[in-house]
């Protein structure tokens, strides 16, 4: 996997594409869809597009770690 071109929470973009959501957690891009696809996570679809609300990322992900 490709490192990230983000340094630090402050430099994500205020919305994530399926791209950039896969670089931030690591995982493939097709895992992030899988992600993205589901029920508790933070997804917008906004026409044909589906982003993630930086804010809201890092919500989920400290809901799945306990914190």
């Amino acid at each position: 996997m490709k490192e990230s071109e983000f340094k630090s929470y402050d430099d994500l973009p205020l919305f994530l594409s399926a791209k950039q959501v896969a670089q931030t957690l690591g995982v493939s891009i097709s895992s992030a869809y899988e992600l993205m696809a589901e029920k508790d996570f933070p997804a917008l679809h906004i026409g044909s597009r589906i982003v993630v609300p930086k804010d809201k990322l890092r919500q989920w992900a400290e809901r799945q770690t306990g914190g």
